[in-house]
């Protein structure tokens, strides 16, 4: 029998493949099972997974088999590990304080996906792999602890779902019929897969457009992490996030993105790296904080499982691609190319946002007013 058309389409839209799959399964394990008790396991079996590759590589016997193994691994720990961290956060506070409990958890995956490889750059140059590994291992006994420390009676209650059969096509049906969770997660992809590259992009306008060096990608480096974090911070301290900011931020961030790459000093492309850290934080968050509340809680793991896949799972896509076209056509086209495409992406989602909704941009230049607003189309049209 084929599947279901809201099911087709959600595959169409997020390119669900053979891993995808697999991805989607540890949602559905996450929305069974106790997720502090997930955690407990997947923390540790991530730090076991880091000690062992640097016990590996400190006494010298490590070979390349032995890295794809502990990477593939590391990636099925994964699979459950992040949509029971993501969801876990209901469990932690209360309804009212959900929203910036969100918000602060995204702030902190998101600035540690750009800020942790800077800092294992700073420990692979000054005390070596193997012991930058084996500080990643010893590094998770932190959650682990914090994860024992919690008083279990004052956790809120969260929502198990009991094993039945059709749970992995029950969440994609529900995200395929939810405009409001599809079109940030596909948004996120788009942004992830080419505007998220910074490795390759940081690289080659470092070495091969500045003349700048290691020192040079360093610097890059730092000041993505500095815009980063502040708008982490400004992410977490915002009460709401609405749609309308996930699409202005993609915009703005691809925009910025074209504007960096066609820069002819260092110092005009090292000034935009400060905010492109901070929009592109706020575009990530905002998604987060979006997709999480809009999702219902029996289905918060799928759905963060869904969009954890997408967002992670573009990288190894795009970043082929975009350095081909690096490669090929320069650093500038690269980079250009993975912004435009971001900038594009973003209008389209925000398009198709105000088509679903029957929502229309309002323009009003009196003074005192809000100059641009999207509203009904019956009150736009009544005005």
């Amino acid at each position: 029998m084929p599947a279901p058309l809201g099911a087709q389409r959600a595959r169409r839209l997020l390119g669900l493949t053979g891993v995808g799959r697999w991805r989607r399964y540890g949602g559905v394990i996450a929305d069974r099972l106790p997720k502090r008790r997930l955690l407990l396991i997947s923390q540790a079996a991530l730090g076991l997974c880091g000690i062992a590759l640097a016990v590996l590589t400190l006494s010298g016997v490590v070979e390349v088999w032995h890295v794809y193994l502990i990477a593939f691994l590391l990636g099925m720990v994964t699979v459950v590990d992040n949509p029971a961290r993501q969801s876990f956060v209901s469990e932690m506070v209360g309804p009212a304080q959900l929203r910036n409990a969100v918000s602060l958890n995204s702030a902190n995956f998101q600035s540690a996906r750009l800020i942790g490889p800077a800092v294992a750059g700073v420990l692979i140059t000054t005390v070596g792999s193997g012991w930058a590994f084996m500080l990643n291992g010893l590094s998770f006994a932190a959650p682990l602890v914090g994860l024992l420390m919690m008083r279990t009676n004052e956790l809120h209650a969260s929502v198990t779902v009991k094993r039945a059969k059709g749970q992995l096509r029950e969440g994609l049906r529900y995200v395929s019929g939810r405009p409001d969770l599809v079109w940030p997660i596909v948004l996120v992809g788009f942004v992830g897969t080419f505007g998220f590259n910074f490795p390759i992009f940081l690289t080659a306008f470092a070495d091969e457009i500045f003349d700048g060096g290691a020192g040079m990608y360093s610097f890059f480096n730092i000041l993505m992490a500095a815009g980063s974090l502040a708008g982490a911070l400004l992410a977490a301290r915002r009460r709401s996030s609405r749609l309308r900011m996930v699409v202005a931020a993609g915009t703005v961030f691809g925009l910025l993105e074209v504007v960096a790459a066609l820069s002819p000093a260092v110092w005009l492309f090292a000034l935009l790296l400060l905010p492109i850290g901070m929009i592109g934080m706020t575009t990530n968050i905002s998604a987060n904080t979006s997709v999480q509340m809009a999702a219902d809680p029996a289905m918060r793991g799928r759905v963060m499982s869904l969009y954890m896949m997408v967002f992670a799972g573009g990288t190894p896509v795009g970043a082929p691609i975009v350095g081909w076209i690096s490669d090929t056509y320069g650093a500038r086209t690269g980079m250009a190319v993975g912004g435009a495409i971001s900038m594009v992406a973003a209008v389209a989602v925000g398009f198709m946002l105000t088509r679903v909704g029957n929502l229309r941009v309002k323009v009003d230049l009196r003074p005192g007013r809000p100059h641009v607003r999207i509203v009904p189309r019956e009150l736009a049209a009544a005005a």
